[in-house]
Parts: C-alpha cells; sequence; structure tokens
C-alpha cells in the first residue's frame, strides 16, 4: 500500500501544477455586445446618411469639435433610454479617444440587450484620418 502512494505521489503534484481552464461564464446580456467601427466603415455610414452619431464628451468638447450631424448626450448624465433609435439608421457613439464611449455603448447595450457599436479611437482617429470637424462659432 506505501509503494502504491510513493508511486501515486509524483502524478498527484503534477496534477496540482496543470493549468485550470475555468468554466465558461454566462453574461448577464447574452445579446448585449460592444463593438468598435472604423473610421473608414463610418465615413462611408457619414456619406450615406445611414447613421446617428451620438458625441457622449461634455457640451465644452462638443463645441469645440464635433462630427457632422452629431448630437451630444455627455457621458456623465447619460441615459440610454434617451438616445435615438431608428429601423433606417445605425447609432454609433464616439468621444475622444474611444474610452467615454466605450462605457455609454455598454450602457446602450445592456438597455437594448444587442450590439452597439463605437467610433475606433474616438474624434481624434477621425481628425487624425483627415475627417471633417464642425467646429461653434465662439
Amino acid at each position: 500500500m506505501r509503494f502504491a502512494l510513493i508511486l501515486a505521489a509524483p502524478a498527484l503534484v503534477l496534477a496540482a501544477c496543470a493549468p485550470v481552464t475555468p468554466a465558461p461564464v454566462a453574461s448577464v446580456q447574452q445579446g448585449a455586445a460592444v463593438e468598435f467601427v472604423s473610421f473608414e466603415e463610418l465615413a462611408t455610414m457619414v456619406d450615406g446618411g445611414e447613421v446617428v452619431l451620438i458625441d457622449v464628451r461634455t457640451p465644452e468638447e462638443f463645441a469645440a469639435g464635433r462630427l457632422p450631424g452629431s448630437l451630444n448626450a455627455p457621458l456623465q448624465t447619460f441615459d440610454p433610454q434617451s438616445i435615438p433609435m431608428e429601423d433606417a439608421r445605425e447609432t454609433i457613439l464616439y468621444c475622444g479617444s474611444s474610452r467615454r464611449s466605450a462605457i455609454a455603448a455598454e450602457q446602450l447595450a445592456a438597455y437594448l440587450n444587442r450590439p452597439v457599436r463605437h467610433l475606433e479611437g474616438g474624434i481624434q482617429a477621425w481628425q487624425d484620418a483627415g475627417g471633417e470637424v464642425i467646429r461653434s462659432p465662439e
């Protein structure tokens, strides 16, 4: 018996070191996902009138420069129920770099229980790629 335990001991030690694969975690909102949209795809959608743009930056940032036709819904007061959703046009969120828009997109996706997209790199990437920016008069 003692001999069997001695032979089994290395196998038990190796088993304890084996990587453990975690069980899959079920998503609370299975249909809710947040995805990026590239500058190129969004520019095509804007040109075709296929998008409702929501800027989640502050009103001051919005006034300093925004994508053409966008609406302002600051993250500080973001309410998914107030975001316009249309059958014919996709609602896409953006911010300065895509950090705040990711947070808002998560909230909107959870509310809608469906995927929501936001601009990869935010307005900074839009400007860097040569996209048009509208500024409010001072």
